[in-house]
């Protein structure tokens, strides 16, 4: 069912709505949701005019385990969040899509009838149209719609902003031209198509998937083209901890060749050892040809293997963990992955500028609190370099954690937490 424009106030106010944004918010959010939905709603209809609207959100993403291992055919322990991308949006017969974002100037467009790639274009309409064609090389069917879009998932911060930006383009054409039929798997691919082909950026399934899915998601890529997904469930914050993703100053600006380095040091090892991704070798082999792998890949390939093997089994680990509900055994796990990816992975920092190791020092500052509360864990959170951390502080410390990075840091922390849902059209679950 559509919303005319004119009524947002009135529709975000009704119960089964406000019920649905205490589920993905949070109750203590509730109030500052509700003014959220009804501007979307207002600017639509001053960008657009008055017209019969759809509702989207696609979450941004939280990575547990699993630090560069899905490009590898690996295994990620990771969750849609509830900082998210939403969108109102509403069908065109013109074979084009229009839309403005909020905090960018003037409006988006992307004709439908020419997807071809431009030298310098705008990065945003370059994955619309990388999203777009995704869907006619797959067989799905595309179609024009004017949307306004906003969202607090913060950009270049290891969160996905833009896996989640394209999980939204995803999921109105999903809804809008294709009777919601494309599952999180098909919309993930389109995603990495986008960047793939589009964006020129070599990454995975893992940025999309977790966008897509929802909820806390076991991922294994052991086949890429269908990867196993395994629900988590497990509420944090009513176990005791909370998760904060603290912005370390830096970003994600120009990474591209570092982030490239890592699955390309992987793929070097294993053609070394007869394999093509680490996943179909052991470390028994490396160890077995470490002196040949050294002189021909590298000692930095060597180590990134090896964080590759130990982390895909730390993934298994951290899964039993919660299933158990062991969560201190769960932190010592978080703890591992976050020194694995700090000395082994070696992604706190570019090789290029030593000057800026912003997220190491996040890392340590939060080391040295945690220790002297003798409690929590955290890690390098999404591809590194930059970026942000993932840190999981005992509720009653979270306030004076906060306090630490304001003090030492002055950067943005933020509370976050998993939701069962990633990207997907209001309407449709409140119709449900």
């Amino acid at each position: 069912m559509s919303i005319l424009t004119s009524k947002a106030a009135d529709y975000v106010q009704q119960q089964p709505v406000q019920h649905l944004l205490v589920k993905l918010y949070g109750e203590e959010e509730l109030s500052e949701q509700t003014k959220r939905y009804e501007q979307l709603l207002e600017q639509f209809g001053q960008h657009f005019g008055e017209q019969q609207v759809q509702l989207f959100s696609a979450s941004g993403r939280v990575e547990i385990g699993g630090n560069h291992t899905d490009h590898n055919h690996g295994k990620v322990l990771a969750g849609s969040i509830h900082l998210d991308t939403i969108a109102a949006a509403a069908s065109t017969e013109q074979q084009e899509i229009v839309f403005v974002s909020e905090g960018y100037e003037g409006e988006f467009r992307v004709n439908l009838n020419d997807l071809s790639s431009v030298e310098n274009e705008n990065a945003t309409i370059l994955l619309v149209k990388g999203i777009v064609d995704g869907f006619v090389q797959q067989g799905y069917k595309v179609g024009g719609f004017r949307a306004y879009i906003t969202t607090n998932v913060l950009s270049a911060s290891g969160l996905s902003s833009s896996a989640s930006f394209e999980m939204l383009i995803g999921a109105i054409l999903n809804t809008l031209y294709n009777d919601g039929k494309l599952d999180a798997v098909a919309l993930s691919k389109i995603g990495r198509y986008a960047e793939n082909r589009y964006w020129n950026k070599p990454s995975g399934l893992l940025d999309q998937m977790s966008c897509a899915y929802g909820g806390l998601v076991a991922i294994d890529f052991a086949d890429p083209q269908q990867p196993v997904i395994e629900a988590v469930p497990y509420d944090f914050y009513e176990k005791g901890y909370s998760l904060l993703i603290v912005s370390t100053g830096g970003n994600h600006a120009d990474l591209t060749e570092d982030y490239a380095s890592v699955p390309n040091e992987m793929f070097a090892v294993a053609k070394q050892l007869g394999a093509e991704v680490c996943r179909d070798i052991t470390l028994e082999q490396v160890y077995a040809n470490l002196p040949a792998l050294r002189e021909q890949a590298g000692d930095r390939a060597v180590l990134r293997a090896m964080h590759f093997l130990e982390e895909n089994e730390r993934v298994d680990q951290q899964v039993e963990a919660l299933r158990r509900d062991d969560v201190e055994g769960f932190l010592k796990l978080l703890t591992s992955s976050g020194n694995s990816s700090w000395k082994w992975l070696q992604n706190c920092y570019r090789d290029s500028d030593h000057h800026d190791q912003s997220v190491a020092v996040a890392l340590a500052i939060t080391e040295v609190f945690l220790q002297r509360i003798g409690d929590g864990a955290c890690r390098l959170h999404g591809g590194g370099f930059a970026g942000v951390i993932l840190a999981a502080v005992p509720n009653e410390h979270a306030a004076a954690y906060e306090q630490t990075i304001k003090d030492t840091l002055g950067t943005s922390i933020f509370r976050v937490r998993v939701r069962d849902h990633g990207a997907f059209c209001l309407n449709d679950l409140l119709e449900g």
